[in-house]
């Protein structure tokens, strides 16, 4: 063997040369140690928040969202429908929810009897009037009515007494607001009617004519005419009541005497001459007069809801006189008559040789309760009656004498109307 061994699991060496030192132990490993509570906090971490014990929801609740949803749904599908059937026609507008629809057809038949209907049948019929009064050209408004094709037109005698007094002007302004000059053919101030002459108005409308008699409490009436100056107005309501006694005028020698057909129809000052119309669109009366707190008057206040029409068979009755003779009248049985305190009826106050009173054995003191059967309450209330009828006529009045009642029959005579000439 060598002297140069190589000792057992290294190298070969020289004798001289020193071994390599020992390379340094690896530590080991700290020996597993289990953690302590509490851990630190996360660097990132939020504070954990309480739990809240949950609502119980009310039985109600659900009922109405399922209902909301519905609904919801319905609007978001019929909105959705109309956009997808605009698209479909090309996004033009037509069809779809901008497409704006005209109507050009009447708003309602002919034989409607609406107001609306009724309405666009008498307004071309309807004019508004315009007089002098107190030096004023324009100082006095009023309505009217057309009634026949030759250029008549009907209203009532205050509108233009202060006009035909002095020469004034008149003017009738047609639906289109046509100015054309009148001129009175002749006028009653006992029955507050007037008939004008207009040579401009003969392409209008005439107005038909109906019958206030067959009227009952409670029907629709329109109202037509000029309230305030405002032309071409209708108000409508009901038949308040007819055959009412009603009195108007300042003074007696204007003083008309009405067997009126009461309305609520708002009637206000320049309505009066307008007509009042049923629902066949047919003129049952004249608006004349309007109640105000304590009395009765042409012109002076506002609508309270009570209106007073003159009956349209008293119209046609003194425009048709007029008409034929240039003149009116009025029947009178020729006596005087007047109101007793706390007693229902007329009481006769004085009689006149060779009257119709006289012939039928009427004297002073009698009081009369009735005529042909429907009760008298006042002197106005006869008057009414007599002048309801026209001469010829025969009336059956009820009369109270010394404590007994009888029956008298007066033919009645007739008076000129001393403002119709």
């Amino acid at each position: 063997m060598s002297d140069q061994e190589q000792p057992p699991g290294g190298e070969w060496t020289s004798p001289s040369t020193p071994p390599p030192p020992a390379p340094a132990p690896t530590p080991a490993a700290p020996a597993y140690q289990p953690p302590t509570y509490p851990l630190p906090p996360y660097p990132y971490a939020q504070p954990a928040q309480p739990v809240r014990p949950t609502a119980r929801t009310s039985g109600w609740v659900w009922p109405v969202v399922a209902l909301v949803a519905l609904l919801v749904g319905l609007v978001g599908g019929v909105f959705g429908g109309l956009l997808a059937g605009r698209s479909v026609t090309g996004g033009d507008g037509s069809g779809g929810v901008l497409r704006v629809e005209k109507r050009t057809a009447a708003p309602l038949p002919a034989n409607n009897r609406s107001v609306a209907s009724v309405a666009q049948k008498l307004l071309p019929s309807t004019v508004q009037i315009i007089a002098e009064y107190d030096n004023d050209p324009r100082g006095a408004t009023g309505s009217g009515f057309v009634l026949d094709r030759q250029g008549h037109v009907i209203t009532n005698n205050h509108v233009v007494a202060a006009a035909a007094k002095d020469d004034g002007n008149i003017e009738i302004v047609d639906q289109n607001g046509t100015h054309s000059k009148a001129t009175v053919v002749g006028r009653s101030s006992v029955y507050d009617v007037a008939v004008l002459k207009c040579p401009g108005c003969t392409g209008l409308t005439p107005a038909k004519l109906g019958s206030s008699t067959q009227m009952r409490v409670g029907e629709t009436v329109i109202a037509f005419g000029s309230p305030l100056g405002l032309s071409s107005t209708v108000t409508s309501g009901i038949v308040s009541a007819l055959d009412r006694p009603v009195t108007t005028g300042e003074s007696q020698d204007d003083q008309s005497y009405i067997n009126a057909v009461q309305t609520d129809a708002a009637i206000n000052p320049g309505n009066s001459g307008g007509p009042l119309v049923d629902l066949q669109g047919q003129v049952i009366g004249m608006n004349s007069a309007i109640a105000s707190m304590g009395s009765v008057t042409s012109d002076q206040s506002g609508s309270i809801g009570v209106g007073f029409a003159i009956p349209i068979e008293q119209v046609e009755i003194t425009a048709d006189q007029i008409l034929r003779t240039g003149r009116a009248e009025y029947p009178v049985i020729g006596a005087n008559v007047s109101s007793k305190e706390n007693v229902d009826g007329a009481q006769i106050t004085g009689v006149s040789s060779g009257e119709p009173a006289s012939a039928a054995g009427l004297r002073a003191g009698d009081l009369v309760t009735k005529v042909d059967g429907k009760p008298i309450t006042d002197s106005i209330g006869l008057v009414v009656a007599i002048r309801s009828h026209v001469r010829g006529d025969k009336l059956d009045l009820t009369v109270k004498r010394d404590g007994t009642t009888r029956q008298v029959t007066v033919t009645l005579s007739a008076k000129a109307d001393a403002s119709s000439g």
